[in-house]
């Protein structure tokens, strides 16, 4: 398997599929999640002739179950180590909820500074910052956090079961039809993954102020939320990310959850390969 070694030592796990001089889509998965939740997106842009990249974030999938480094720091010079390793230029960043916050740190941080990325993309994303503060007045209490390490923290297995069988795809919806074999493959990414690297990056997802890497991002930005996101509320996110953003473009979906990259690919692919087109 593919793997690259970080400065600390971590096994970071990454995808390289499709011709060598194509333009590179690299995609940073979700929280608790692998680089398998994007293969929705990776197997339709490799058919559009595209090079496409993923990679599992430290602690997470099949990289390395390290005891440290659980934090947005870490997690995007993780991602300049892969980029470097693969020399990847003129890139295409694609990050959903905790992997849009890890791009947009990877981008202000390291991607733009060395002349690496073209576009980034922000689906579902934790940016600006999640957690209700002074600055932030709407966001969630920290209280609801704290909440999850403990629902963790008691069954980690019931806790990825109830949240991929509910509000992660909108399934707890009114009509809604569950797809269980969705909710299997959640799981099964979930737990594949440590749990003490997922219990400590909630609060890298949570409490990560990415105001002024947002600001620092001059590339063109699309950015992607769904109105029924009941895991990022979309008040509190998109568009004041965009705000902060210099070349943003905003869409919001009416109706579309958290999930909505796996739930609704066809209408996110189209938008997607419209922005890396234009």
């Amino acid at each position: 398997m593919n793997y690259v070694t970080t400065a600390d030592g971590t096994g970071i796990f990454y995808k390289d599929w499709g011709p060598k001089d194509a333009q590179p889509l690299v995609f940073h998965h979700g929280w608790p999640l692998s680089a398998d939740d994007w293969d929705a997106q990776m197997l339709y842009f490799l058919g559009k002739g595209y090079r496409v990249i993923a990679h599992d974030r430290r602690g997470h999938g099949r990289s390395s179950q390290v005891s440290g480094g659980h934090d947005m720091d870490h997690y995007a010079a993780d991602v300049a180590a892969v980029v470097e390793h693969l020399d990847l230029r003129n890139a295409i960043h694609i990050g959903h909820s905790t992997g849009g916050g890890e791009a947009a740190h990877y981008v202000a941080r390291h991607g733009q500074p060395n002349g690496r990325v073209a576009k980034l993309v922000l689906i579902g994303a934790v940016t600006p910052i999640m957690v209700r503060t002074a600055a932030n007045p709407g966001g969630l209490p920290i209280e609801v956090f704290d909440g999850l390490r403990a629902q963790l923290a008691a069954n980690r297995a019931q806790f990825y079961f109830d949240l991929a069988s509910g509000p992660f795809y909108g399934f707890n919806r009114a009509g809604a039809e569950v797809t269980d074999t969705i909710v299997q493959n959640w799981w099964r990414q979930a737990m594949t993954g440590a749990a003490n690297a997922q219990y400590l990056g909630i609060r890298a997802f949570s409490e990560t102020d990415f105001t002024e890497d947002l600001k620092a991002i001059t590339v063109p930005t699309l950015v992607l939320h769904g109105d029924d996101d009941q895991i990022v509320p979309v008040a509190d996110a998109a568009p004041l990310a965009a705000k902060l953003l210099k070349n943003p473009t905003l869409k919001i979906y009416p109706g579309l959850p958290h999930g909505m990259c796996t739930t609704h690919a066809g209408i996110i692919n189209a938008d997607l390969l419209a922005f890396i087109q234009r």
